[in-house]
């Protein structure tokens, strides 16, 4: 439970978030005049259709030689600065477009108090997914209530009072933007427009409902409600966007969008709400984290202010609430039939969003879905899965003009409009490795449950597709004869070089997975043949430098005193699966990690949570999560870059929870880094690839029972100190349960 005791002043600071995938909220609390920002995740200015143009990043003149003029250079001079590269082969970007806030619902309170009085109290329930702000005003005790369902993709709200006839407003509709008129008859306000920049058609439609009271359509376009004693609204959204290329335009939204709120105005309030907690939370209470806290009676913003990551029962609290908040908001932001959750989740209150809340695909996309598997969410992928699958036909085209061969790709980040090409910012617009890294969610999906029908038919598909743009594009080093990929860049630090680390560790993976995924399907052997020659002359993007450190580059160029921000050549240690701890290649990692140092932006220091939990380290895993807390994280518990970038919050979820399990080298691992701070606690519900969920129990920082449940039927190695050879091999059927306890 996050709670308040004063309304939000500002958005991006201390609004309170709802959403269902598709739909989002931010619940503000303000008295006199209710604000709720929503959003609707498809409405984006750009794309075809756009005043600017458009060329989905595509050159628009051929360019032929470029790219292996390009090569050349690297082959002969060693590297060459970014803005060479870009002036060789980025363009300036046209009709790119930016998310939009879609308005703002203002809830106009007659008589409501100017400012809030000890009884003000605005709070949001992670574990059912409903905000709610209570007053009393002249003796009279009035409660909002706010939920976005996904069963009934409508965003809902109930104005309430202990006294009858005491509820009034006058609810209406604004926006930063002009395009659009909005209507009131009956009990229905219509929001309808057409975005200026690319014509793209939206509708929001709003009904109110009483108990008692009445309600009166405006001429200006707003509902008015007077002497209820309760009334309730239901809003539903949508635009004529469709994720099909190349047009990528559907259906009017009219009609969906009335469907949804007449469906749920004709139903109770009652039913509507109890179809979206249960949906919630049937999702959230998979999972529950002790971690021996005690939630104090603090306002969440005091809790975070009074944050040292010390040993009180407070301090547990709040990392225990970050954790499960990470979890609320990938149910709120990723829900099947719509896009995935962006830099922003589902949740903008701009025309201009900051890197226009897009989807970054050299690290920020894929880290949102980092704690999908292994915190039992693995339904949120769903819209991810999709997106990457709507990517690959727009991924072909710039293959084959900008590379000339087959296969997808795109590069350093997206939209919704299959921008797969490149622009001109020199040190962030090129990075065709990130196709490959994008499938590599999908596959994880797969080790996570098994399923074979999911391979073939989802992930297979697109990983064949890259790995085999990946056999097409890789090049014969001359300093070595080994493949590596070129031009490559490690993103956002350096310059441009043949076989970056990064570059290499991510290819090796992808062609590593695409091989034990064709082998599984038994794809033809002439294919898995190639695959194997490749992996045998890759490469490997491996290597140890002067001072013990993991090399960033293939040349040894790293500085001891560089602390950027980004860590990228560690991806083989997390999220890939090469680097094992133990191993010299993990001191090596462990030296870069100490060079970096433990500063940097949110997301930065969620990947280093993941990092030092990888290499077994707990203690400084959880420094990282508290350098986290004290210094990249908002009042409202939001990741901040700065500014608010939701990828800090999912990673910090997926490396609290690779504290407690990992499973990625094949063995389930318990408690691989449990820190200090941490000496009694429980998690149940922990995913394990493989198909097992896993509860475990500690005290005194050691494992005293684990229970593990099979959702399929194959043998399992277990790590733990619950054994005394540190090892057991359990012979799992489906549907069974086994109980683990010292010795056992």
């Amino acid at each position: 439970m996050l709670h308040y005791r004063a309304p939000a002043a500002d958005w991006e600071r201390e609004t309170l978030p709802i959403g269902c995938g598709a739909l989002g909220a931010n619940i503000w609390g303000t008295l006199a005049s209710e604000r709720l920002t929503f959003n609707e995740k498809t409405l984006w200015t750009g794309g075809p259709g756009s005043a600017e143009g458009y060329d989905f990043g595509n050159w628009t003149a051929p360019r032929p030689g470029a790219l292996d003029g390009v090569r050349e250079r690297l082959d002969a001079e060693g590297s060459l600065t970014p803005d060479e590269v870009a002036a060789a082969l980025g363009q300036a970007r046209r009709g790119y477009g930016a998310y939009q806030v879609f308005g703002e619902l203002r809830l106009d309170i007659p008589g409501a108090p100017a400012a809030p009085d000890a009884s003000y109290r605005r709070s949001l329930d992670l574990r059912t997914a409903l905000a709610t702000v209570t007053y009393t005003q002249d003796g009279t005790v009035h409660t909002r209530e706010y939920f976005a369902s996904h069963p009934g993709a409508v965003i809902g709200g109930r104005l309430t009072a202990d006294r009858p006839g005491q509820v009034a407003f006058t609810l209406r509709h604004t926006s930063p933007r002009d395009d659009f008129t909005a209507t009131a008859s009956g009990d229905r306000l219509t929001v309808r427009g057409a975005l200026d920049d690319n014509g793209l058609r939206f509708e929001a439609q709003i009904r109110v409902r009483t108990a008692s009271g009445t309600v009166t359509a405006g001429a200006d376009g707003s509902l008015t409600v007077t002497g209820a004693d309760q009334a309730w609204f239901f809003l539903a959204a949508g635009t004529d966007y469709a994720d099909t290329y190349p047009d990528y335009r559907g259906e009017d939204p009219h009609g969906k969008v009335t469907a949804a709120v007449d469906a749920a105005a004709a139903t109770s309030y009652e039913e509507v709400r109890a179809a979206h907690t249960g949906d919630h939370s049937a999702l959230f209470d998979r999972v529950v984290l002790d971690v021996g806290q005690q939630l104090p009676d603090l306002p969440t913003d005091q809790l975070l202010s009074g944050y040292t990551g010390g040993p009180g029962a407070a301090d547990r609290a709040l990392e225990a609430l970050f954790f499960q908040y990470g979890r609320y908001l990938l149910i709120a932001s990723s829900r099947a039939g719509s896009l995935p959750a962006n830099l922003q989740g589902v949740w903008n209150n701009s025309t201009t969003p900051p890197w226009s809340a897009d989807y970054h695909s050299n690290i920020n996309l894929q880290m949102n879905y980092w704690p999908a598997e292994v915190t039992n969410l693995a339904e949120t992928t769903a819209p991810y899965d999709r997106y990457v699958q709507a990517m690959r036909e727009p991924g072909r085209r710039t293959a084959k003009e900008m590379f000339g061969t087959a296969g997808w790709v795109v590069h350093n980040e997206t939209n919704p409009f299959g921008f797969t090409g490149v622009h001109d910012w020199s040190t962030a617009f090129w990075f065709p490795e990130a196709a490959a890294w994008l499938t590599q969610q999908m596959y994880e999906h797969y080790r996570f449950s098994g399923s074979t029908d999911y391979l073939r038919s989802t992930a297979y598909p697109a990983m064949k597709e890259a790995a085999e743009f990946w056999l097409a594009n890789l090049r014969t080093d001359p300093r070595d004869g080994l493949l590596v990929v070129t031009p490559s860049y490690s993103p956002e630090h350096g310059d441009f070089t043949a076989g970056a680390a990064m570059s290499q560790q991510i290819v090796h993976d992808l062609l590593t997975s695409t091989l034990e995924a064709a082998r599984t399907l038994g794809d033809a052997p002439a294919f898995r043949s190639r695959l194997e020659t490749a992996l045998d002359h890759l490469d490997p993007g491996l290597r140890t430098g002067s001072w013990g450190q993991l090399q960033e580059w293939k040349t040894d160029l790293d500085d001891p005193a560089d602390t950027h921000r980004h860590v990228s050549h560690l991806f083989a240690l997390h999220p890939g699966r090469r680097i094992e701890p133990g191993t010299a290649w993990a001191k090596a990692a462990e030296a870069t990690l100490g060079a970096r140092g433990d500063g940097g932006t949110g997301w930065s220091k969620a990947w280093k949570i993941n990092f030092w939990a990888r290499l077994r380290d707990g203690d400084h895993a959880h420094k990282m999560l508290v350098e986290q807390l004290k210094d990249s994280t908002l009042p409202n518990l939001w990741d901040t870059h700065p500014p608010f970038q939701i990828d800090g919050n999912f990673g910090a979820t997926a490396g609290m929870a690779e504290m407690l399990l990992q499973s990625g080298h094949d063995t389930i691992d318990i408690l691989p880094a449990l820190p200090a701070g941490w000496p009694d606690g429980s998690v149940r519900g922990l995913r394990a690839r493989g198909g097992f969920t896993v509860d475990i129990e500690w005290a005194r920082g050691t494992a005293r029972r684990a229970v593990i449940t099979a959702s399929r039927t194959r043998a399992a190695t277990v790590r733990s100190t619950l054994f005394a050879s540190g090892e057991k091999v359990i012979r799992a059927r489906a549907g069974q349960r086994y109980t683990l306890t010292p010795d056992s």
